[in-house]
């Protein structure tokens, strides 16, 4: 069930060091959200945050509120791990489980839920699969070792791994930044299909790629150097793309900066 986020007053820490500043947002439910701006303003620091992995860093913290339909991710007594079960996320390189097959990869965190009928892991394997559009490469060698797929399948196996749990929210930072041309096309269709049950929030280096895929577009910038990243605009993507309000959004979007 797709869920809006809304991020209120956050700012984020790594111990005393001020990473990112005041972020306010809102991410509609069955959409696609691109995060982007030059590296080192933030973007994936926000978007780990959003799924409260960002605390698992050692001395990194946050202030501020993240709510998922009105819940406060950050509240008096929520578990950050079934915050994770609920808001999934897939990284920039694909991570398959290497000493899993494809079939135990997909079902790791369903395992770990507790989940163990035959039956509901067999179908969930293949639904997953089916909507991480890589089912009818990999059905006949299920029980075969995930990294032994090619680097695009083993991000969709990565996909498949992230929302066979059924999250709300799925996050993906840069995807695609790993793989080849077509393997990254495979990807981008894919986000597009995923939107119909799934709120997504991907953070991306490549404009073309954020025009393509996304609903809306978020811009993080230094506020200048040495000080917080932050949320400088944003807004529908034809609107941000063709027509920004801030002149640093669109210096970064024509590429005269960043």
């Amino acid at each position: 069930m797709a869920k809006r986020i809304e991020a209120k007053d956050l700012n984020i820490f790594y111990g005393n060091y001020h990473a990112v500043q005041n972020v306010n947002l809102t991410v509609e439910p069955r959409s696609v959200t691109a995060f982007i701006g030059p590296s080192g303003c933030g973007k994936s620091t926000v978007l780990r945050t959003l799924n409260r992995m960002h605390e698992v860093i050692p001395g990194a913290y946050c202030t501020g509120e993240v709510n998922l339909d009105g819940v406060n991710l950050y509240g008096k007594g929520v578990d950050p791990v079934a915050v994770r079960r609920n808001v999934g996320m897939v990284f920039q390189r694909p991570n398959p489980f290497p000493s899993m097959s494809i079939y135990d990869n997909v079902v790791a965190g369903l395992r770990l839920n507790g989940v163990s009928n035959k039956k509901t892991l067999d179908e969930a394997v293949e639904r997953s699969l089916q909507g991480a559009n890589l089912w009818n490469e990999v059905k006949d060698r299920l029980g075969k070792p995930g990294v032994g797929l090619s680097g695009g399948q083993q991000q969709r196996l990565c996909i498949a791994r992230a929302i066979a749990v059924a999250p709300d929210v799925l996050l993906m930072d840069e995807p695609c930044s790993a793989l080849d041309p077509i393997s990254t096309l495979a990807i981008e269709d894919l986000i597009q299909e995923l939107k119909d049950q799934f709120t997504v929030v991907i953070v991306t280096h490549n404009m073309q790629q954020a025009a393509r895929v996304s609903d809306q577009t978020a811009f993080f910038n230094l506020a200048a150097q040495g000080q917080p990243g932050e949320l400088v605009e944003m807004g529908a993507t034809e609107k941000m793309f063709s027509n920004p309000e801030k002149k640093a959004t669109e210096d970064y979007i024509t590429g005269r900066f960043g």
